[in-house]
C-alpha cells in the first residue's frame, strides 16, 4: 500500500487560545478549528452556531409554484406519485415526503425505478404506468432536473411533475409545472449543501408553513440518513440539520429505524454521524444496490414492529452479500494489475471486467484509490454496453477529464472526485487510452494520495479529558471530517495480532509515555515494520466505552519510518511512473541512472534480508541514508531481476533468487538503454 503525502496543517500558535479564552472552547477543539481555517472568534461561531436557520424554504425559487400546485392536489384528492431513486437518499426523500403527503390526507403512491432495468431518474415507462393508475401529479425527489423529454411526455398525458432535486441543472431546465433546485443559476437559497432529502424538507415545511423546527421533530430521523447518506457537506444549514436529527434519531418512533439500529449494533448513546454512515447508509444502499430498493423503503414506512425486524434481517442480509459481491470484485480487479503490471504506472487505473455488478463497483473504486494513490475507473461489461464508476485523489478534475473523452461515451456525469459512465464495450481500450492522454495534459505529474493532518500531537497529550473536548466539533462527515492527527518519533515495541490475524494491535513509546494503537486490515505476515523501527503514523483518536469505562481508541490511518522525505518520494514514484510508461522524465537522465555502486548498495541491503516484504515506499525509506532517490531504486530493482539476482513474488515478498554464477552487470538492456 502506497504511503500517502501528510498535509500537515499550520496554525498561528496565539489563535487557539483567543478562541479558546472568547468562547470557552477546550484546547485541541480551538487548535482544530483554526488548522481548518475557523481561525478567528467570529468564522469559529458562525460554523459552530447549533441553532443556525434551518433556511427560509420560500427562498428556493419555483417554491411558492410547488406549494400551490401540491396543495391544490392535496385539497382536490387528486392522486400524486412521489418519484424517487434507489439511493440512501433518494430512499429517505421518498419515504419523507410519501409519509409527510398521507399524513396531511392526500391520495398518495410511490415510484422507484429498477436500478438494472430503468436505471436512474424518470422513463417514459414509468409515467405510462403511473398514467394507468390514474396520477395527475408527479412530485420528484433526488431526481428530475434533467428529465426534459420525459416531463414533457408526462404533460402530453395531462400529467404535471413538480421538480425537487439537487443535482446540477443543465443549461435548460425541463418544462415542469415548478423546478426546486438550489443549484439553479436563478436560486437565491444559497444551500447548495442540501442533498434530495434536504430540499424534499423545505419543501413539507413551506406546505407547512414552518421554519423547520417542528417538522425536523418529526422527520429529523429520514433528513439526517439521508443527509449522511449522499455525503453532504456537513457545514452550515446541513450541520444544523444533522445535529439536530441526530439527537432525535435514537428516539425515532419508526419501528424501520429503530430494527435498523438494532441490526447494525448501534446503541442510543453510540450514535455519531460516523455510526450513520458506516452502519446504516450502507444496509439502506445495498437493497438498492441489489436490486431491493423497495425492501429498503417498506422498512422506513412501516408501522409494524414484526415487519420492520424482517425487512431490517433482509437489508441486513443484502449487506453482507453486498460485501461478498464488493470483495470478489476486488480480488479480480487486483488480480488484472497483477497480470498487466505495466497499468499499474497509468495516471489513470482503468479496468474492466464481466459480470461485474455495477451497483457496486463504486466501493471497489474508493479502495483502489486509497490502495494505489491514484484515481480509478472500474467498469462492468453488460454485453455490448458497459456502465463504469470513478473515484478520483484531491487535484485531478475526474469529470474533467471524462468530459474530454465524451467522442468515446453514450453517457456520462458526475463531479471533480466521482463520476459515472456508460459506453459501448467495444469502446473501453478507446477510452482507457484517451482518458490516459487527458490525464497528462491535465497533470503532467499526477496529484498523490494526501491526508490533511490537522495537528502534530505529543503522546502526554493522548487522554480522555484532552479528546473530550473534541465533541463540540460534532457531526463529523464531509466538509467536517473526523480530525486527522500525527504523531511522530515512537518507538515500535511490540506487534500484536488481533481479530483472528486480520489486524494489529502495536505499543508505541515515545519518551517514557506509552501508546496502543490498531492497524485494522494489516495481518502480521504483511506488516512491514520491525520492533525498534522508530515511527510516524497519522490516526484518528477517539473516546471507545468498554465494559463500563472510557478509553481512547488510536486507529491508524498511515504508517512510515521518521526517517522518511515525503515530497522526494512522491516526487520519485510520479517520475518512475514516467519512466515505465516510455515518457520524457521531467528530470535529467543521469539522476536517475545507477551507478554499479548504486546497484551494489541494494542488492547487499536485500541478501541481507529474509523473505522481505516487498514494499517499495519502505524500502526507499531504509536506503535514504544511501542517498539513492526512489526512482533509481526502483529502477535498480528492475536490472536485478532482469539479472535474475532478485525474484518478485505473488506473495507480496521479495528474495534472492537462485545462484547462478557471476552475473555482468553490463549485459542489462535496461541500464543500456538509460547510459545510451
Amino acid at each position: 500500500m502506497a504511503i500517502k503525502y501528510w498535509d500537515i496543517r499550520t496554525i498561528d500558535p496565539a489563535a487557539p487560545q483567543r478562541l479558546c479564552e472568547e468562547l470557552g472552547l477546550p484546547a485541541l477543539a480551538g487548535e482544530v478549528l483554526c488548522a481548518r481555517g475557523y481561525d478567528t472568534p467570529e468564522k469559529a461561531q458562525a460554523f459552530l452556531q447549533e441553532d443556525a436557520a434551518f433556511g427560509d424554504p420560500f427562498s428556493f425559487r419555483d417554491m411558492d409554484k410547488a406549494v400551490e400546485r401540491v396543495s391544490a392536489a392535496i385539497e382536490n384528492f387528486e392522486r400524486i406519485a412521489v418519484y424517487g431513486d434507489y439511493d440512501c437518499d433518494g430512499v429517505t426523500s421518498t419515504a419523507l415526503l410519501y409519509s409527510y403527503l398521507e399524513t396531511v390526507g392526500a391520495d398518495v403512491l410511490y415510484y422507484i425505478p429498477d436500478r438494472e432495468g430503468e436505471g436512474y431518474g424518470m422513463n417514459c415507462g414509468a409515467v405510462d404506468r403511473l398514467a394507468e393508475q390514474d396520477v395527475s401529479l408527479i412530485i420528484t425527489v433526488d431526481n428530475g432536473i434533467s428529465a426534459k423529454e420525459e416531463i414533457a411526455y408526462a404533460a402530453s398525458l395531462g400529467i404535471d411533475v413538480v421538480v425537487t432535486d439537487h443535482h446540477q441543472p443543465p443549461e435548460e431546465l425541463p418544462p415542469a409545472v415548478a423546478v426546486v433546485d438550489p443549484h439553479r443559476a436563478d436560486c437565491p437559497s444559497g444551500a447548495h449543501n442540501l442533498s434530495g432529502v434536504g430540499v424534499a424538507f423545505q419543501l413539507i415545511c413551506a406546505l407547512e408553513g414552518d421554519d423547520g423546527g417542528e417538522m425536523l421533530d418529526y422527520y429529523g430521523d429520514l433528513v439526517t440518513i439521508g443527509l449522511i447518506g449522499d455525503v453532504m457537506e456537513l457545514t452550515g444549514q446541513c450541520r444544523a440539520l444533522v445535529k439536530r436529527g441526530l439527537s432525535r434519531l435514537g428516539e425515532s418512533e419508526r419501528p424501520g429505524i429503530q430494527a435498523l439500529l438494532e441490526v447494525a449494533g448501534i446503541a442510543p448513546r453510540t450514535i455519531t454521524a460516523t455510526s450513520v454512515a458506516f452502519g446504516l447508509v450502507p444496509r439502506i444502499n445495498a437493497a438498492g444496490r441489489l436490486g431491493e430498493t423497495e425492501a429498503a423503503l417498506r422498512l422506513l414506512l412501516t408501522d409494524d414492529p414484526e415487519e420492520a425486524a424482517a425487512l431490517a434481517q433482509q437489508l441486513e442480509e443484502d449487506n453482507r452479500t453486498r460485501k461478498e459481491i464488493e470483495q470478489g470484485i476486488l480480488r479480480e480487479a487486483e488480480s488484472l494489475l497483477a497480470r498487466n503490471p505495466q497499468l499499474l504506472y497509468r495516471r489513470v487505473l482503468v479496468l474492466s471486467g464481466k459480470g461485474w455488478h455495477h451497483g457496486v463497483i463504486g466501493i471497489v473504486c474508493a479502495r483502489l484509490v486509497e490502495k494505489h494513490g491514484k484515481p480509478c475507473i472500474l467498469i462492468a461489461e453488460e454485453g455490448e454496453e458497459a456502465r463504469g464508476s470513478g473515484r478520483s485523489v484531491e487535484g485531478f478534475s475526474l469529470i474533467g477529464a471524462i468530459a474530454g473523452c465524451k467522442e468515446h461515451l453514450l453517457r456520462y456525469g458526475g463531479h471533480t472526485m466521482a463520476a459515472g459512465l456508460s459506453l459501448a464495450a467495444k469502446d473501453i481500450p478507446a477510452f482507457a487510452a484517451a482518458i490516459e492522454e487527458q490525464a497528462r495534459e491535465m497533470c503532467p505529474l499526477m496529484p498523490p494520495y494526501a491526508l490533511h493532518v490537522d495537528r502534530v500531537l505529543d503522546p502526554s497529550r493522548l487522554t480522555v479529558g484532552e479528546f473530550a473536548g473534541l465533541s463540540c466539533l460534532e457531526p463529523f462527515g464531509s466538509g467536517n471530517e473526523y480530525p486527522l492527527f500525527a504523531l511522530s518519533r515512537l518507538r515500535l515495541e511490540q506487534v500484536i495480532p488481533m481479530g483472528g490475524g486480520k489486524h494489529l494491535r502495536l505499543r508505541l513509546s515515545k519518551d517514557g509515555n506509552g501508546v496502543f494503537a490498531v492497524y485494522f486490515g494489516m495481518a502480521p505476515e504483511k506488516f512491514p515494520y520491525q520492533v525498534g523501527d522508530v515511527l510516524d503514523f497519522v490516526a484518528t483518536i477517539d473516546r471507545n466505552y468498554y465494559n463500563g469505562e472510557c478509553r481512547l481508541s488510536v486507529k491508524i490511518k498511515d504508517i512510515r519510518l521518521s526517517s522518511l522525505n515525503q515530497k522526494k518520494l512522491c516526487n520519485g514514484r510520479a517520475f518512475y511512473d514516467a519512466y515505465r510508461r516510455g515518457e520524457e522524465l521531467p528530470i535529467e537522465k543521469r539522476h536517475v541512472t545507477p551507478s554499479r555502486e548504486d546497484v551494489a548498495v541494494v542488492y547487499r541491503y536485500v541478501r541481507g534480508q529474509r523473505n522481505l516484504i516487498l514494499d517499495y515506499d519502505l524500502l526507499y525509506s531504509r536506503l535514504v541514508s544511501k542517498e539513492i532517490n526512489y526512482c533509481k531504486m526502483r529502477i535498480i530493482l528492475d536490472i536485478l531481476e532482469e539479472l535474475g539476482l532478485v525474484d518478485r513474488r505473488g506473495d507480496g515478498t521479495l528474495s534472492l533468487a537462485p545462484a547462478s554464477g557471476k552475473v555482468d552487470l553490463g549485459s542489462s538492456a535496461i541500464l543500456k538503454n538509460l547510459q545510451g
